[in-house]
């Protein structure tokens, strides 16, 4: 899916592609991620709906600029500009990690409407962050400075960890790419420095004001954040539903496809 399209942004440069035809669907990515994980099942929605997919700033092809701030409230004010620029109605939100908290945030602070909400294995309440994200938020800088060949293989553990089956070696070299280079290796620091749960506590004191449709999918062997959580954070939401797939990790998109294809497929036509 191309992402040939460029919003401008405080400065920034936000990559983003639409396909299709139909009620809008957007999908929003997390950390270290990119739109590249929604891709494929956009294209596969594109035949009954018009598809949005975006990078946050700071991350895939948008900007990656140093000055430019990536925390949570930060990428909630960007995806709120970014909908109204696209002037959608009530899109169907799906969202992956930290898409999670932004677009809870987006609707719950800035108001903005939903016709439903699909989150899977998203950052959204607390606790979250691991031991990794500790380290890298105490050292940003000297981590930021590490030769070329050693960041390119803390980023393949970490990304390779995320997964439950285990990822094909290009699937992994796609994931990883972004993060690469003289801009990449300091966004990926950068991004993690940035990461602040304050953000997350007020989403969830707010999480009853919800009425909207809300599903809640989740990889029964997620091992970042684990299917506890899911069960609490659906628990916060009125009327959300919540179902496990089993032999799945955090990435649902690589561990279990079909299942996560026929999900979407039913919410969407469902709502």
């Amino acid at each position: 899916m191309d992402l040939s399209e460029r919003f401008e942004w405080q400065g920034r440069q936000i990559a983003w592609g639409s396909v299709g035809q139909g009620p809008a669907v957007v999908f929003c990515h997390g950390t270290p991620w990119s739109s590249l994980l929604w891709q494929p099942f956009a294209e596969a929605s594109s035949g009954d709906f018009t598809v949005y997919v975006w990078d946050m700033p700071g991350y895939g092809q948008s900007s990656k600029r140093p000055e430019d701030a990536v925390d949570f409230g930060s990428q909630t004010s960007a995806f709120a500009a970014l909908l109204e620029h696209w002037r959608l109605d009530r899109p169907h939100v799906i969202a992956h990690d930290f898409g999670g908290a932004v677009s809870l945030r987006a609707h719950l602070i800035h108001g903005v409407p939903y016709r439903s909400l699909m989150l899977v294995d998203v950052v959204a309440i607390p606790p979250s962050g691991s031991p990794f994200f500790q380290f890298v938020q105490e050292n940003p800088d000297l981590l930021g400075q590490l030769p070329a060949y050693i960041h390119a293989a803390i980023v393949r553990a970490h990304i390779q960890g995320a997964s439950h089956r285990g990822l094909r070696e290009d699937d992994l070299d796609a994931l990883v790419a972004p993060w690469t280079g003289a801009d990449g290796q300091p966004a990926f620091y950068r991004q993690i420095a940035d990461y602040d749960e304050r953000f997350l506590a007020e989403n969830e004191r707010r999480l009853g004001e919800i009425d909207l449709p809300v599903r809640v999918l989740w990889g029964s062997e997620d091992t970042w954040i684990p299917a506890a959580l899911a069960h609490k954070l659906t628990d916060l939401i009125p009327g959300a539903t919540l179902r496990l797939i089993s032999d799945s990790g955090h990435l649902m998109q690589y561990d279990a496809p079909i299942p996560l294809t026929d999900e979407i497929r039913s919410w969407l036509g469902r709502n």
